[in-house]
C-alpha cells in the first residue's frame, strides 16, 4: 500500500503543490540561494556549493511549505492535533490562527521551552511528553475528542509542499551533482529527493543527514523498513520516535544514503555559520555539518547544494554553542 502511495507523487501532483504552496496566504517565500564562496564560510574541498537559506523562510523553517499545502487541503476551522520537537508546531499553529482553526500540539519534553511559549502564544494548546509517549497522547485525542490528525512528517499532502524547496533549487542549479539535505521523519528529504529526480536529474546524488543518537531513517535503511527508536540528540527537530513510513518508501528510491553527524559536529556547524552571520539552529546545521566533517563523498569540483533548512534558535540558546 506504501509503495502505492508513493507512486502518486508524480511531479505533475508535485507541481501542482508548488502553485498551492506559493500562492497560499501564509505569505510562503522563495528563499536565496547563495554560494559558499561568497560567504566568509571557511573553504571548502569542493569547488561550487551553493548553500539554499531556508532559515529565512517564513516561521524560521521550512516546514511552513509543507503546512501551507496541508490546510489548503482541510476544511478551514477544523479541530487538529500533531506532534512537533517545534518548528512544524510553529507553522502548524501559525497557519491555524490564519484558517481559524483549533489545534494542539503533542511535543517532546526534550524541545526548548521557548518553543512551547512560542506556539501557545498562536492560542494553540501544548502538551509536553516523553519522546516515545507522543503517538499515545495523538491517538487519545483522536479518539476522545474527536480531532483530526495532522502528521508532522508522514503526509503526502506535506511532502509534497515541501518538494517545492527541491524545485526551487533547480532553478539556481540545473544540474546539481549532489544535494545534502537534514532528515528526522524523512518529510523534507522525500519531497527535495522526488522533486529532484522526478524532473529527470537520474545522476544527482543525494544524502540525508542525521544525529548520530537520532538515526531512525539510517537504521530503517539497514533494517529494510521503518523503525522507531529512543532519539536523543541536541538537533531536537531531527529526533522523531520513528521514521515516516511514506517518506522511508520514497527515501528508499530516491536517496543515495543516509549519512551520520555528531552532536558536538551539529553545535560546531551552529557556532561557525553564526560567526559568518548566519543563524541556523542545530537542526538546521546538520546538512552543512556533513559537508564540512567530509561526510559526503566525492565532491571535489562537484555542484553541490547544502540546504540550512532552519532558524529558529533563541539568544539564550546560542549561549550553549561554542
Amino acid at each position: 500500500m506504501e509503495g502505492a502511495l508513493a507512486d502518486s507523487l508524480t511531479l505533475d501532483l508535485l507541481r501542482e503543490a508548488r502553485e498551492t504552496v506559493m500562492s497560499s496566504p501564509l505569505g510562503v517565500l522563495n528563499t536565496p540561494t547563495i554560494l559558499w564562496s561568497q560567504t566568509t564560510l571557511p573553504p571548502t574541498s569542493a569547488s561550487r556549493i551553493h548553500i539554499k537559506l531556508e532559515n529565512m523562510q517564513r516561521t524560521g523553517s521550512f516546514k511552513i511549505r509543507g503546512v501551507a499545502n496541508q490546510f489548503a487541503r482541510r476544511p478551514k476551522g477544523g479541530h487538529f492535533v500533531t506532534m512537533s520537537a517545534g518548528n512544524y508546531g510553529k507553522s502548524f499553529a501559525f497557519a491555524s490562527k490564519h484558517y481559524g482553526s483549533r489545534g494542539k500540539v503533542v511535543m517532546p519534553e526534550t524541545a526548548p521551552a521557548s518553543r512551547s511559549r512560542l506556539i501557545e502564544s498562536f492560542g494553540l494548546e501544548v502538551e509536553r511528553v516523553p519522546t516515545s509517549g507522543l503517538m499515545g497522547v495523538v491517538n487519545r485525542c483522536v479518539q476522545e475528542d474527536n480531532m483530526t490528525f495532522l502528521h508532522s512528517y508522514d503526509d503526502l499532502d506535506l511532502i509534497a509542499g515541501h518538494a517545492s524547496l527541491g524545485l526551487e533549487v533547480l532553478e539556481v542549479v540545473p544540474e546539481p551533482d549532489v544535494v545534502v539535505v537534514c532528515c528526522g521523519g524523512g518529510g523534507l528529504l522525500a519531497g527535495v529527493a522526488a522533486a529532484i529526480k522526478l524532473s529527470g536529474r537520474e545522476r544527482t546524488r543525494i544524502y540525508g543527514v542525521e544525529p548520530e543518537g537520532a538515526c531512525t531513517m539510517f537504521r530503517s535503511f539497514q533494517q529494510k523498513q521503518p523503525v522507531g527508536m529512543e532519539a536523543r540528540s541536541i538537533a531536537a527537530g531531527l529526533a522523531p520516535p520513528f521514521a515516516g513510513t511514506l517518506p522511508y518508501d520514497l527515501c528508499r528510491r530516491y536517496v543515495e544514503e543516509i549519512v551520520l553527524v555528531s552532536d558536538e559536529q551539529i553545535k560546531m556547524a551552529v557556532s561557525v555559520l553564526y560567526g559568518s552571520g548566519l543563524v541556523v539552529e542545530p537542526s538546521g546545521s546538520a546538512a552543512f555539518a556533513a559537508v564540512v566533517n567530509d561526510k559526503i563523498p566525492d565532491v571535489e569540483g562537484k555542484n553541490v547544494v547544502c540546504i540550512l533548512s532552519g532558524g529558529n534558535i533563541g539568544k539564550d540558546e546560542l549561549n550553549n554553542f561554542p
